[in-house]
């Protein structure tokens, strides 16, 4: 099972590089399985295309132990915290990529204009609090992972599976790591959409809640309707 976990990340984190959404090695993606308690992440440092299914790091859920592989990501700690806050959670995808990033460094929420953002956010995309020099001098990665779920008090991460980490970048998450990582190309393409929204119509004022309710719940309700149903 965690062989195949394993090949999943890595392909995962490989698609991180085919949507253009990391340069050089900032980024990574994690995968779960829960019955294990393990997480598999990228190895820290490592460029995409030498990674292998061997290097991709094994940590234990609760423990953070290293158990397998190469050294995990720096990030792995906020991985974890996502991991253990938010149940549903089967990955997790971390990016700085540059419109959704340009975001969080104006620490500024992406908000929803149009039915392509409302297709697979059911509201903006939130920016988290800055962090405070306590948390950033003390077990600081740890803490990124404490104020994504703290940004998410009031929030549904099932209905919004992404967050922007002031000064930061971009977290996303979803059922698996192929998941995580199409979240992070949409708020990627919907920061961008929103920039130019607003240049075109500086007092733009956000989606009307029925059509972004309409929108998220076909694709994402209890009878949603969008795409092919699977025979029984």
């Amino acid at each position: 099972m965690i062989a195949a976990l394993k090949r999943e990340v890595r392909e995962a984190n490989l698609e991180l590089v085919e949507r253009g959404l990391v340069f050089d090695t900032f980024g990574n993606v994690s995968g779960i399985d829960r019955d294990l308690g393990l997480v598999v992440i990228k190895p820290s440092g490592v460029p995409y295309g030498e990674l292998s299914p061997d290097d991709m790091a094994v940590v234990a859920l609760e423990s953070g132990e290293h158990l397998e592989g190469l050294k995990p990501s720096s990030d792995t700690p906020t991985h974890l915290e996502i991991y253990r806050s938010f149940a549903t959670v089967g990955g997790v995808a971390h990016t700085h990529s540059t419109w959704a990033s340009s975001w969080a460094q104006a620490h500024r929420s992406v908000p929803c204009f149009g039915t392509t953002h409302a297709d697979y956010f059911r509201g903006p995309v939130p920016c988290s609090r800055d962090l405070t020099p306590e948390e950033v001098a003390g077990a600081y990665e740890k803490e990124t992972g404490r104020v994504i779920v703290e940004t998410f008090e009031a929030l549904d991460p099932d209905e919004v599976p992404a967050v922007l980490v002031a000064s930061h970048g971009v977290f996303t998450w979803g059922r698996d790591a192929s998941r995580a990582v199409l979240h992070a190309a949409v708020v990627e393409q919907v920061a961008r959409m929103a920039q130019l929204s607003l240049e075109l119509s500086p007092k733009l004022g956000e989606i009307s809640p029925q059509l972004l309710d309409r929108h998220f719940l076909r694709k994402h309700g209890s009878h949603a309707y969008y795409g092919q149903v699977s025979s029984p």
